[in-house]
């Protein structure tokens, strides 16, 4: 899995950023870049830091999200997928019937029980609220868009190893709209790669409903 919109957050003391702040103010720079150019140095090649700013009040990385999007990518070229796009993209070698997938994944939206499609976890809940899933495709490269208010271990890999198995013509929508009552992860069906699967935003609420909303996502749904 690759990640182009993670959003992360720590606690730091301010006194442990004197100098930082004093480099910034004489280089005219905002007060962060220093820190980020120390963090560029320090970090291995395939990581990058690429903003930091002072976090509101109650605001929590995880448990102040409204929603997180995903995109999962593929190449259906005969050749698979260019070198330089070869860490990020599913080579797939069989076509596949978007208007089947996309009727498949309509199905799925909204407030479900998503069992079916998540490793267990001892104590974590496979209810969520999916908000988004589409297929489109440019030329020979298809990708899926998915959102939700949360996704559980292993969700959106399994969600798009499901709707492969209905763009192949494995499977039918039904059955894909069926998975929603199995009570555990089925086997059915495989994860997609990860290679494919890259993080591409979160989204907030505004500064004073972030209290609020930590509280909602930490309460355990059930059904």
């Amino acid at each position: 899995m690759h990640a182009t919109g993670q959003v992360a957050h720590a606690d730091v003391p301010i006194e442990a950023l004197p100098n930082a702040y004093s480099r910034a103010q004489r280089a005219g720079d905002p007060e962060f870049v220093p820190l980020l150019r120390r963090l560029g140095r320090f970090l291995p090649s395939d990581v990058r830091v690429v903003d930091i700013a002072r976090a509101p009040s109650g605001f929590d990385a995880r448990f102040s999200a409204l929603r997180r999007h995903y995109a999962y990518r593929l190449s259906t070229a005969p050749y698979g997928v260019r070198p330089q796009l070869a860490r990020y993209i599913t080579a797939w070698p069989r076509t596949l019937d978007l208007s089947a997938m996309n009727s498949a994944s309509q199905d799925l939206l909204g407030l479900h029980d998503f069992a079916a499609f998540c490793r267990h976890r001892d104590g974590a809940t496979t209810i969520r609220e999916l908000q988004r899933l589409d297929w489109s495709g440019d030329g020979d490269l298809i990708t899926a868009h998915v959102s939700a208010d949360a996704f559980c271990w292993s969700m959106v890999r399994s969600l798009v190893g499901a709707l492969l198995a209905v763009g192949e013509h494995r499977r039918t929508a039904a059955w894909c709209r069926e998975l929603l009552s199995a009570p555990a992860r089925s086997s059915d069906f495989a994860a997609a790669p990860a290679r494919g699967l890259t993080m591409i935003g979160v989204d907030y609420p505004p500064d004073d409903q972030l209290a609020s909303r930590t509280l909602i996502t930490r309460d355990l749904r059930s059904r």
